[in-house]
């Protein structure tokens, strides 16, 4: 099959991300000389975002808890090549609105985007392509009511949130996954009073399970009020309001119940949609020319048997490599974008890892080590080993990578002694 993008040709990537930064970086290693335009929807270059949750809403060292300079978002800047060295027009502060996969053409506005919509008065225009890569992102969900609540997804959300995280501060955390966790982390470093309401059993159990979460998680939130099981109803000036009509008082309100692919723009344009847009391993998409990567793509992945959507930087840093050798090579020789999931979260003084993808019908081995944390381990009924959680064995973690998808020996594998992939 022959390359989707012509030598000469014009690359149009909508999204100014990570993703963005590393497809523009891996065209131009691969030899590619035409125009690249990249469409972004913030006022900022690309910047990496983990950190937002991470650092920016810490105190800084030396700070006194309550606000602080927050930096500048350049200080989260994306390593690497940057776009102008590569030749790359970057349009900051640009929406796209829709596609036109038959005319090659995607319709923009102009206006600064970002989780309370867009501002500014904006003018349309059009960009056509030869190929396009949907590099979009994912916005976050937001709860009902008129109340204010906060977000954590762009350099704005953190130091507007990182503001009001003073000593004494009544901070609601919705949600007790990865970023509520660590959202709660940096309110208490900054002397608030943290409450977070789960709508499920315990912290992260959408990603590890019921069990495992109670064991391994639940002990991390010692110093916050964990309120598990509790469904919100609306976000109200007061607070939160709970589904059983109770409030919940609140100086600040912080939402972390999860992301959507930001793909509204694709509706009608034939380019088929699930969650996100729906590629192969090769991250195609179904309409000639136009691939996805990063948090934008639901992709196929042969490994798991079932569509993923990996919300996590590893993702949006590894994709765009298969995908500009797609655009310039074509697929026939191009590995698959496979890779095993990983995500990070640092949260409660801890490091937590997930290595792999924890199924529901998998067996759970403990290796219980003589510090009394243990790290859980996922076995296929096929016996291959599908997932492992860490906390603070950030070596155990690198040797899961190497041992993920491998058929370990049982008893070797709940030896805590035993490297992973050797077990």
């Amino acid at each position: 099959m022959p390359a989707l993008l012509p030598a000469d040709g014009r690359l149009l990537v909508v999204g100014a991300g990570l993703a963005a930064l590393r497809l523009c970086q891996e065209v131009r290693r691969l030899g590619f000389v035409g125009e690249v335009v990249v469409l972004g929807r913030e006022p900022h270059r690309p910047y990496d975002r983990p950190p937002l949750s991470k650092h920016v809403l810490l105190p800084g060292p030396g700070d006194a808890p309550g606000p602080s300079p927050a930096g500048s978002v350049s200080d989260l800047a994306a390593d690497g090549t940057g776009l102008d060295d590569l030749g790359v027009d970057v349009r900051t502060g640009t929406r796209a609105l829709a596609l036109d996969p038959l005319a090659r053409r995607v319709t923009t506005t102009t206006g600064t985007t970002g989780t309370t919509g867009t501002t500014g008065t904006g003018t349309t225009g059009e960009e056509r392509y030869d190929a396009l890569v949907v590099a979009s992102g994912a916005e976050p969900v937001l709860l009902r009511g008129d109340g204010p609540q906060h977000a954590v997804r762009t350099w704005e959300d953190a130091v507007a949130l990182r503001a009001r995280l003073v000593p004494g501060a009544r901070v609601v955390v919705v949600g007790a996954g990865w970023i509520g966790a660590e959202v709660a982390t940096a309110a208490l470093a900054h002397g608030a009073d943290v409450t977070c309401l789960e709508a499920g059993p315990a912290p992260a159990w959408a990603a590890v399970g019921e069990a495992v979460a109670r064991r391994v998680l639940t002990p991390l939130w010692r110093d916050v009020r964990l309120r598990t099981g509790t469904r919100v109803d609306r976000v109200v000036d007061e607070g939160v309001l709970l589904a059983d009509g109770a409030l919940v008082p609140a100086d600040v309100v912080v939402v972390g119940v999860g992301v959507r692919p930001t793909v509204g723009w694709l509706r009608g344009s034939g380019v088929p949609l699930g969650a996100g847009v729906l590629v192969d391993e090769h991250l195609r998409s179904g309409a000639d020319g136009v691939l996805a990567v990063g948090d934008a793509a639901e992709r196929w992945s042969p490994r798991w048997r079932r569509r993923l959507r990996a919300e996590h930087w590893e993702e949006a840093s590894t994709g765009p490599a298969v995908a500009a050798r797609v655009l310039l090579d074509g697929p026939e020789g191009t590995p698959a974008h496979d890779p095993v999931p990983y995500v990070w979260s640092d949260q409660h003084g801890a490091r937590v890892q997930l290595v792999g993808l924890p199924a529901d019908d998998a067996g759970v081995v403990w290796r219980e080590h003589v510090d009394g944390s243990p790290t859980a381990t996922w076995l296929s009924r096929d016996g291959r080993l599908l997932a492992v959680l860490t906390v603070d064995r950030p070596r155990e973690a690198a040797q899961a990578r190497r041992a993920v998808g491998r058929a370990p020996d049982r008893a070797t594998l709940a030896d805590p002694a035993t490297p992973l992939h050797r077990a």
